[in-house]
C-alpha cells in the first residue's frame, strides 16, 4: 500500500515577512526580479536559473531546455516598483495553490518589501517546515544584491 503524506489540518499556510533593504526602490524591485529568475538558487546556494516574465500573465519558470521545464505560476498583478504578485503551485505537487505578494515601498535611506506567501491546500508537514527558512534565503539574496547595486563605485 502506498503511503499517504500527512498533511496540516488548516487548509491554509501563511509565511509574512518584512525585509529592510538599504537600496532605493526601483534597485530592490529589479533586484527581486534578477534573483526570482536568472540568479535564483536554491537554499544550498547551487543555481536553480528561472524565467520571470515581468508583465501581467507572464509565466514564472524553470526552462530546462528542448521545451521541458516546470510552471511555477502566473504573475497576477505587477506595478514596477511597488508590486509584484505572483499565482501557482510554484514547487508544490499537491494540489495545493500558491499566492506570493510582494510589496515595496520607501522609507527614509531605503526600502520596505512585505512578502506574503499564502498556500490553500494540502502541505505535507515536512514541506512546511522548509519553505520559511527557503524564502529568508531568497530575500537575503535580494537585499544584498540591491545594496550592492547601490553603493557608490571607487576607483
Amino acid at each position: 500500500m502506498t503511503p499517504i503524506l500527512s498533511a496540516h489540518e488548516k487548509p491554509t499556510f501563511v509565511i509574512d515577512e518584512e525585509i529592510r533593504v538599504d537600496a532605493p526602490l526601483a534597485a530592490t524591485f529589479e533586484s527581486l526580479l534578477i534573483q526570482m529568475g536568472p540568479q535564483n538558487e536554491t537554499p544550498d546556494g547551487k543555481p536553480l536559473p528561472m524565467v520571470l516574465e515581468p508583465r501581467p500573465g507572464g509565466r514564472w519558470f524553470r526552462d530546462l531546455g528542448s521545451g521541458t521545464g516546470h510552471l511555477w505560476g502566473f504573475v497576477q498583478s505587477i506595478k514596477p516598483p511597488v508590486l509584484l504578485e505572483i499565482w501557482g503551485p510554484l514547487f508544490i505537487s499537491t494540489g495545493a495553490t500558491s499566492n506570493l505578494i510582494y510589496r515595496l515601498s520607501e522609507v527614509d535611506g531605503g526600502t520596505i518589501i512585505t512578502f506574503r506567501h499564502s498556500l490553500v491546500g494540502p502541505v505535507p508537514d515536512e514541506m512546511g517546515e522548509h519553505m520559511g527558512p527557503g524564502w529568508a534565503v531568497l530575500h537575503a539574496r535580494v537585499k544584498r544584491t540591491a545594496e550592492a547595486a547601490g553603493k557608490p563605485r571607487s576607483g
